[in-house]
């Protein structure tokens, strides 16, 4: 089975991109990052993959074509997300999330996009993206982020296809019926796991810092009484 096929999109446009080879990944990289265009989750790495094994020699230009693709997809999303404002955002991804991605910003926004830019699917790196637009995070430390993690993962990836692409596309060919099955799965009990994490375990915890301030406000204003 052709491993394109996992892809539920149309065979022809796998195919065409699969031709194009590096300049494929490029285009791929600006789809997969950039908010205007939705392709399945983890298609560039995929398709990094496949190119790795059936050309080993190119593996490095292979992973560097994915990473300027995903480092100017990014940029866009930077970008529109810098143009559209807060209140845009917030609709877009939730007040909740956004507060928590502008608290990592204010913390240690180098690391919150070079972190976020390694990590493969299903961590939502989108909203980290037009995060960083809405906080207005400079953008040479932006770009040089995104690079850097995009760089590592990517030529992570080029370099385990060029060894053991061949082998990978083999095993998903055999067992693609049991891995769908295991990622529908996998998918339910993240599901699960954050519905648990935002109506149960998140609310939960609010209160209780909510209830040690009330309490260490108490506290100072028992200091402060007269006796």
């Amino acid at each position: 089975m052709n491993i394109v096929a996992f892809l539920p999109t149309s065979d022809a446009v796998w195919k065409w991109l699969h031709r194009l080879g590096g300049p494929g990944l490029v285009l791929l990289g600006i789809a997969d990052s950039a908010p205007v265009v939705s392709i399945p989750a983890g298609s560039e790495d995929v398709f990094l993959i496949a190119l790795a094994a059936h050309r080993p020699q190119w593996w490095w230009y292979y992973a560097f074509m994915a990473t300027v693709g995903e480092v100017i997809g990014g940029y866009v999303a930077y970008r529109l997300a810098k143009k559209s404002g807060q209140e845009t955002f917030e609709k877009k991804v939730g007040k909740p999330r956004a507060e928590k991605i502008y608290r990592e910003f204010d913390k240690h926004g180098f690391m919150t996009v070079c972190i976020g830019s390694i990590l493969p699917p299903p961590f939502p790196f989108t909203p980290v993206l037009m995060g960083a637009g809405v906080m207005q995070y400079p953008q040479e430390k932006f770009l040089s982020a995104l690079s850097a993690g995009r760089a590592i993962r990517f030529f992570t990836e080029a370099f385990l296809g060029r060894i053991y692409g061949q082998e990978i596309i083999n095993f998903f060919s055999q067992h693609y019926r049991a891995m769908v099955h295991l990622l529908i799965w996998l998918a339910v009990a993240a599901g699960i796991g954050m519905l648990l994490y935002f109506r149960w375990y998140r609310p939960m915890v609010r209160r209780r810092e909510e209830g040690q301030e009330t309490g260490r406000l108490q506290q100072r204003e028992d200091r402060g009484s007269p006796r």
